[in-house]
């Protein structure tokens, strides 16, 4: 078993200290801030402690593992492809982001059903010009770290993307084109003479919705249980990750954290790239 270290910064010394606790036989550099600890013995708890005292992130890969072995990459967009929550930034545009952020939280953290909470969220939002979500997308939603270096090492990899997410087409739609996803499934806000209904179109895209995106296409592209990857931070992506045969938590609640066997706490999304490189 190879232990996989990440992190902002890794001192040498980290990397010699984690190498004799785990009897390692030896340190491959992956990247300026990934390396790999050959023939590690596993001793999960002390590694996860050591770990979260130097604020760095660890994981256990069989050394077979690589990333052309997979052949779909699965995501949530909001605080995991992207640095805000959609929907709370255009409650902030309409004056009543406190109350959307509470309900968005909560249902984050898994205390509230997601097709609930977003219907009580997007009704907040009734009366909101369109050009909202233009202000939105331009000029506060950024890329989380190392989204562009994942997408492109997925590519070269061959392997096929979905962005799945429980925010809005209007961002999904956009981020497909900028970063090249294959397909997006999001929800569709309803718009009337250029301002928000407060409604969304057809089915909520819930838990429910997310894992059953990845496995009509893991199926369309007929691919077997062990060849899918998911990345996602809240409750309403668990059922996704748990699906995935490589499910990772990024940046993520500690529901979510607690039942994903990779995450990154502190690495950027090319992090996925150097788990299985």
């Amino acid at each position: 078993m190879n232990l996989v270290v990440q992190g902002v910064e890794i001192p040498t010394r980290a990397l010699k200290e984690l190498a004799k606790l785990t009897g390692a036989q030896g340190i491959q550099r992956i990247t300026g801030t990934a390396f790999r600890l050959l023939g590690a013995a596993e001793r999960a708890d002390e590694v996860a402690d050591y770990c979260r005292e130097h604020q760095l992130d660890a994981a256990w890969v069989p050394e077979s593992r690589r990333l052309r072995d997979f052949g779909l990459f699965v995501t949530d967009m909001d605080s995991t492809l992207i640095d805000i929550e959609c929907i709370d930034e255009l409650a902030d545009v309409a004056g009543v982001k406190p109350q959307v952020a509470e309900i968005t939280e909560a249902a984050m953290r898994g205390e509230l059903d997601f097709a609930e909470s977003l219907t009580r969220r997007v009704a907040l939002l009734k009366g909101l010009p369109e050009g909202a979500l233009a202000e939105v997308f331009d000029t506060r939603l950024q890329l989380n770290p190392g989204a562009e270096v994942l997408m492109r090492g997925l590519r070269q990899a061959g392997i096929r993307t979905v962005l799945v997410s429980g925010g809005f087409t209007y961002f999904t739609e956009r981020l497909r084109a900028q970063l090249g996803f294959d397909a997006a499934v999001a929800n569709e806000l309803e718009i009337v003479d250029g301002r928000l209904t407060g409604r969304v179109k057809g089915e909520v895209v819930d838990a429910a919705a997310k894992r059953a995106t990845l496995l009509r296409f893991r199926d369309e592209i007929g691919l077997l249980d062990t060849q899918t990857i998911a990345a996602g931070d809240g409750a309403n992506d668990l059922l996704m990750l748990d699906e995935a045969a490589i499910g990772v938590a990024y940046h993520a609640k500690p529901v979510v954290r607690a039942r994903c066997r990779f995450a990154l706490d502190w690495a950027g999304l090319d992090g996925i790239l150097n788990l299985f490189n």
